[in-house]
């Protein structure tokens, strides 16, 4: 048996934090370690999926580790078919979401594989604008079929069109049948996030690749800083934070903007203004869509989209409005961005043959072709989607509300969503009856204790991984979006087991050395209190929180790869930045000084 300084814990040794015993009760089966796959998952590694879910996930929340790992899977086991991976396998230990890189070491299955992606992936490759457009089409009929979905409260009576009209059907099951395609439209989605996302992966890898063979030398972000998309709707939410903050500087209004104040203090002040009603008007027509947008990623019921917290989009441009009051240029800097790009790749297309460069040419062309893809879609299924499908679960959990199924709102997340479903169906049966509906009572007592193993949860930080580290980790997502590399798996067990020295270890994703003060940031509603200068350290950033970047001097992340968001704005921003360290959060504390290394990847406690 593997020894345990050779491995992280397996799930079955994992305790449950004082008070949160019983956690697994409110999760679907399939998403908890069983007693009869112990075998399999302690043969397998898993790691926490804090980019997604940097918190411990309430049951109905759950859903989207559903809908997520179906949707990549199915497109990258069975749609594209990677040849030397499989989707990505996922469990919820202690609340938190873990997920396993399933790589294929079969060398026949590798070639039958590759020949199915060769035809799949030229195809996407060949037709790429026309089926990102299509695409692009895809998403925004889904979102405003969702936008569509009403969840009435239950009448006394029916309208008294469905007898005039023979009906013979109640309007009450419309609640039962706008769930599902609630449901359905959630899972349609991310089947759309990876149609095309591992092509865009793999793309880079490609030219990772041929990099790394024909300049042995060279480092991974220079080979990023070729590819990487400075443009697209992916930077357009923050674009027009910094729009809206010229046109107040513009109008004389930049006094009416402080971070401290509150949103009604802000609009109080500017409605008191001759131009004021004009930066407003500014204001309103840019909510819909760009501030759709969540303040993290989306997937956890209470996390806020700006629209929904007015606060952080105005922190964001009273921020800026200080930046220009001090002289400072605001604008993102495209052009030199693409100017080095070009600089960089020639200079190393220039130590080519005539054939090398043919190769470096369609490698770089096709990476740079499909890249903004890997940006852009956050923001149709991340943000504007779940804007909506999170709008629609509270609508419904108001009428369960109205009805006196639940106490308040807040109890439906208590619920995963098979749960729910019955619930539903036992709210509408019993309204249709004219008895009470039998879950009020079953519901009352199991949200109680259920509140008391989530706050159990949360107050607990996730362990970095799980069970026996691969060999070589091969899983395109893995690598690319979260960091999670042979190497570094290697850094985290060395430090789980007392290695360190101190020294926390992680990629280096964008250069230069800095020392500061540490702030540790674990939700967004703490990053206002980002002090100039402080080194920004959390699970993972979110790509809304670029205004904040405007003030700290670095980024340490526990997880993230080369092309995660933290990486891609720290790059454009110039700071350095160190990602995947996976214990940053747990081992440095707000106020500790550090020297973080963004070329070597280390983080230096002082």
């Amino acid at each position: 048996m593997t020894k345990a300084r050779d491995r992280f814990e397996f799930f079955h040794e994992a305790k449950a934090p004082a008070g949160a015993e019983g956690w697994q009760r409110m999760y679907p089966y399939f998403l908890v370690s069983q007693p009869e796959g112990r075998a399999a998952e302690d043969s397998r590694f898993w790691f926490a999926d804090s980019m997604h879910w940097s918190r411990a996930v309430h049951p109905f929340d759950s859903i989207g580790a559903e809908a997520v790992y179906y949707g990549c899977g199915v497109n990258s086991t069975r749609g594209i078919a990677l040849p030397s991976a499989l989707g990505l396998d996922v469990r919820v230990v202690n609340g938190y979401v873990y997920i396993c890189p399933l790589p294929v070491t079969d060398s026949a299955e590798v070639e039958k594989r590759l020949a199915l992606f060769q035809e799949r992936a030229g195809f996407y490759y060949k037709n790429w604008d026309d089926l990102y457009a299509r695409w692009q089409e895809k998403m925004r009929v889904a979102v405003k079929r969702m936008k569509a979905l009403k969840f009435e409260p239950l009448p006394e009576f029916e309208p008294l069109e469905v007898v005039t009209e023979g009906k013979g059907r109640s309007t009450s099951w419309d609640l039962v049948e706008n769930y599902h395609r609630l449901i359905n439209d959630f899972f349609l989605v991310w089947q759309y996030h990876f149609e095309m996302l591992g092509l865009g992966y793999g793309a880079y890898l490609v030219f990772f690749g041929f990099c790394k063979q024909a300049f042995p030398e060279i480092e991974d972000q220079t080979i990023a800083r070729m590819v990487a998309g400075v443009e697209g709707i992916a930077f357009r939410p923050d674009d027009e934070l910094r729009r809206l903050a010229k046109l107040a500087v513009e109008l004389g209004l930049a006094d009416a903007f402080d971070a401290k104040d509150s949103p009604e203090e802000i609009f109080a002040a500017l409605g008191r203004r001759s131009d004021g009603e004009r930066w407003i008007a500014a204001f309103e027509a840019t909510r819909d869509p760009w501030f759709d947008y969540f303040a993290e990623y989306g997937f956890l019921h209470d996390q806020q989209t700006w629209n929904g917290n007015l606060e952080i989009p105005l922190q964001g441009i009273a921020r800026y409005v200080s930046l220009l009051q001090a002289g400072k240029d605001i604008d993102r800097p495209v052009a030199r961005l693409q100017a080095e790009q070009d600089e960089i790749a020639a200079e190393y297309r220039a130590l080519l043959t005539p054939e090398e460069a043919q190769r470096f040419d369609e490698a770089l062309g096709l990476s740079r072709a499909v890249f903004p893809f890997i940006e852009e879609h956050n923001i149709y299924v991340e943000h504007w989607s779940h804007a909506v499908f999170w709008e629609k679960v509270r609508d419904l959990a108001q009428v369960f509300v109205d009805a006196g199924f639940f106490q308040e709102a807040g109890d439906l997340y208590y619920l995963n969503r098979f749960e729910l479903d019955q619930a539903l169906f036992d709210l509408v049966e019993s309204w249709g009856i004219g008895v009470p509906a039998r879950g009020v009572q079953h519901w009352r007592t199991e949200i109680a204790d259920r509140r008391r193993i989530m706050a159990a949860l949360r107050a607990a930080a996730p362990a970095p991984a799980y069970g026996i580290p691969p060999t070589e980790v091969t899983d395109p997502f893995a690598i690319m979006n979260y960091g999670v590399t042979t190497e570094r798996v290697a850094d985290w067990l060395d430090q789980t087991a007392g290695g360190d020295n101190g020294q926390i270890k992680g990629i280096p994703v964008s250069p230069g050395v800095v020392e500061g003060k540490v702030r540790v940031i674990r939700h967004e509603d703490e990053l206002s209190q980002l002090q100039t200068g402080e080194i920004l350290v959390a699970q993972i950033t979110a790509p809304s929180w670029a205004s904040a970047f405007s003030v700290v001097s670095g980024v340490v992340t526990d997880i993230g790869g080369m092309m995660s968001h933290a990486a891609i704005i720290c790059r454009e921003y110039g700071m350095p930045a160190v990602v995947s360290t996976g214990f940053a959060t747990t081992r440095l504390k707000t106020g500790m000084r550090v020297r973080i290394d963004g070329r070597k990847g280390t983080v230096v406690p002082l």
